[in-house]
Parts: structure tokens; sequence; C-alpha cells
């Protein structure tokens, strides 16, 4: 059985968490291949709400084994609290999988991310300083330490002393910060090796087992398309890759294997943190799309910058997807306005683009072209099929459709994990 890969369409906070979920119930893995604990995902099961950061949604559906692939980069300790919190919770977490190659956060990351941030002033991208990048910084440069190396006290020790060579220079000489002891963090880490064996394997060989047996197996993203480090607003980005070809790379598994790439496509846009927004509100509209959708970060808490949608960056994003479906959610927010605009180009001083700028330059000084959509101000949060919702949010879908290039297969009315109005099926 192929593959199926979901990817967030625009800056991350899509609501993929919510999608994962629905596909929950007919998938065999659900594997999360890049990014660390600068995501998260918010799932609804009846009252209950549940939070999860590094942790992939497939860990809420019994039966469903979740698996953090080798693209991850892991905080141990975050992780061994979200496993404790979801535990208390009577949730099952012994199903978790762990690649052996993914690559861990240590202290001297965080560290080092949140002193490079404050010392670029003005010009920090707002990173969630948690240690992502220079964690990714370290694999690229093969001084990284993975998972299986705390099952090798040697090796961790010899590999935490070469890390720390530059790093405390870095520290000590440049930002005026005490040397990181090399000793204490290979005895924290040492003491999270017990805990963690037992989830631990190679999970590459896993899952084209898996798919070779007819298992389905779903690769989940986090953060967005215009996050990715090579395709995204570049350098406001996260430090891996969010879009659909950083699956194979983050889990292993061929690109012949996937069937179907699934893009997370919110009925309006959202960014958290710096860079540039072209449809970014910061009038009344904002504030009440903020406050009807409650866009707040799941993982950092900080506000969401709000703006209507952005056709130009849904068309980006299934180009270089290669996508073959989207889910839309949150369509229930857009209930109550008169009018609804749609960014279907930018204007750059005076030249009008119908996709996405190529330079970096051109894109921070797009202004949005508009189009007006009729609203609607009927409840529908209730409707379960597409001709349930009123006829102008039916248009409003099929404009969103046809404007951003691949179909659309589901539409979120609602946080309820059954608020989904299902057009097609994704398997």
């Amino acid at each position: 059985m192929p593959a199926l890969v979901l990817v967030g369409a625009q800056w991350g906070d899509e609501g993929k968490g919510k999608a994962t979920d629905l596909l929950g119930s007919s998938v065999d893995y659900v594997v999360r291949y890049q990014g660390g604990n600068n995501a998260g995902h918010t799932v609804v099961i009846g009252d209950q709400s549940y939070a999860l950061h590094l942790l992939p949604s497939g860990i809420l559906t019994p039966g469903c084994v979740p698996v953090i692939g080798n693209g991850v980069v892991i905080d141990p300790a975050v992780l061994l609290q979200e496993l404790d919190g979801l535990n208390a919770r009577g949730v099952d977490t012994s199903r978790l999988i762990i690649s052996a190659n993914a690559h861990l956060i240590t202290p001297y990351h965080r560290t080092i991310d949140k002193v490079t941030e404050r010392f670029l002033g003005n010009n920090r991208i707002g990173t969630t300083g948690r240690g992502i990048g220079p964690t990714y910084a370290d694999k690229i440069s093969r001084i990284g330490i993975r998972v299986q190396d705390l099952f090798d006290p040697g090796i961790l020790a010899k590999k935490v002393e070469a890390a720390l060579r530059d790093r405390n220079q870095m520290l000590v000489k440049l930002y005026n910060r005490r040397a990181i002891s090399v000793n204490a963090i290979v005895e924290e880490y040492l003491g999270y090796a017990q805990r963690l064996r037992p989830y631990v394997m190679d999970t590459s060989l896993l899952l084209n087992r898996a798919l070779d047996e007819g298992k389905v197996v779903l690769l989940e993203g986090s953060q967005g398309t215009l996050l990715d480090v090579d395709h995204g607003t570049y350098p406001f980005v996260t430090s891996s890759n969010p879009t659909s070809g950083g699956a194979c790379a983050g889990s292993g598994i061929g690109p012949t294997k996937i069937s179907r790439s699934i893009g997370i496509l919110k009925a309006y846009t959202t960014r958290v943190g710096a860079g540039p927004f072209p449809t970014e509100l910061f009038d009344a509209d904002g504030d009440a799309l903020r406050t009807k959708g409650h866009e707040r970060g799941v993982t950092t808490g900080r506000d969401r910058r709000c703006g209507w949608f952005d056709a130009v960056i849904a068309r980006y994003a299934t180009r270089v997807n290669g996508l073959t479906d989207f889910f839309l959610t949150k369509l229930d927010i857009l209930t109550g306005w008169e009018q609804v605009p749609v960014c279907v180009a930018y204007d750059v001083d005076g030249v009008r683009y119908d996709e996405l700028p190529m330079s970096q330059t051109d894109f921070h000084h797009a202004k949005p072209v508009y189009e007006f959509l009729p609203g609607w101000d009927e409840d529908i949060t209730k409707a379960r099929e597409f001709s349930d919702l009123p006829t102008n949010a039916q248009s409003y879908v099929r404009t969103l459709e046809q404007m951003s290039g691949a179909p659309i297969s589901a539409i979120g009315v609602g946080p309820a994990r059954d608020a989904t109005i299902q057009l097609r099926s994704f398997l």
C-alpha cells in the first residue's frame, strides 16, 4: 500500500493535527518526519483537547503506531514529559517508535539558539529558542548526537566533547556566557537511555516492511511549506524541510512509495514569528480572525498574525509539494462577514505577479490584489455534507479550489473531531 504525505500549505498552524486524527483510524502508522518541539498540533476528542509537540497525532488513535522519524530533532526531556502527560490522562503511549538515527537537542543547543537570536536584535528571525536550528546545524556539520548514541557511553562522551569544543569558545568569548560542562551533559543524557531504549529501532526498515505488507503509512510534517528552509520565505524559515520532499529523507521511505500528497489549508492565513506576510491585517478584521479562530501558537503561546486567504501561496504549495488534495480547515471562522476578500495576485511596484515572486526583495514589497466573495451568516459547525453549507460558503470553497490548483477533498467546520465534511477519500 503506498504512503500518504500530509503537509502544511501555508506558514504552519493550518490544522494538521485535525487532518491526521481524521485519517488516523484508516492508517496503520503515523510518522513525524521533521522538525522538533518548535511546532505543535491540537487534537480535540470529545470534550478533551490534546496539545502535541513532538509526538505524532496518531498517538491518540488506538491501533495506530506513532513513529518519530530520523528527520526529527528530539529534546528527550520534552519528549518524556509529553509521554508522562499523556499517560496521566489514560493515553496508551507504549506503541511509540523512535528512529535510532534521529538527532538530539541538548541544553547547549537551546542556549545557543537563545543568545544568537537575542544578539540579532531587530534582525531576529523569530525562533522559538528551543534549540532546533543549532541541532540541525550540528547535524549538517557532522558533530550531532543521535538517539543511538545514548546507548554507548564512550561514543556519547566523545561526541559531546567534540561539539562543545567550539561551542564553548563561542559562548564564552563572543556571548560572555558560562562554559557548559561536558560531564553534566553526558550524565544527564545517559539518564534518558533506559526510558527511551524500548521505543528505539530502525524505523526505515520497519516502515518499508509495513508498506510491503499492505499497511497504510501516513507521513506527517510539522510547520508549513512557506517555512521550508529551501522553499520558504528564507531566512524567516525553520531549519528543515516540511515540504513533501522532506518526507522521504526524514522517514527513509522512497518517493516511488508515496501515492498522495495532501496539503492542509486554512480558510484564511496565519503566521507566527517574523517575516513577510502580504495579506496580514492590522485592523478589526485581523483581531476578529485571531479571536474567533483562537489563533495562538500551540507550542509558543504567541498570538498568530492573521490575514485573508492567499491563493498565490496555495498555488505555490501545490507546485512544490506535488499536492493531489487539500484539506480546508476553519471554514466556520469566516461566518459573519458580508464579503470575504481573497488574494488572487500580488502588486510589486506596479507589476502584477500571479505566482510567488522569485526574489526575497519583491516578496517583501508584495501588496495583495483582492477579489471579494460574498459571505454568509449561517452557523455551519453542524454541517456534515457539502450540501449542508450555505450557497455562499459552497461558492467560497469551490473558488478556493479553482484558484489553488488541487481538489479540496475535506473541509473542517469546527474544532470537534467529527466537525468535518469529507468530499472524497484520501486513500
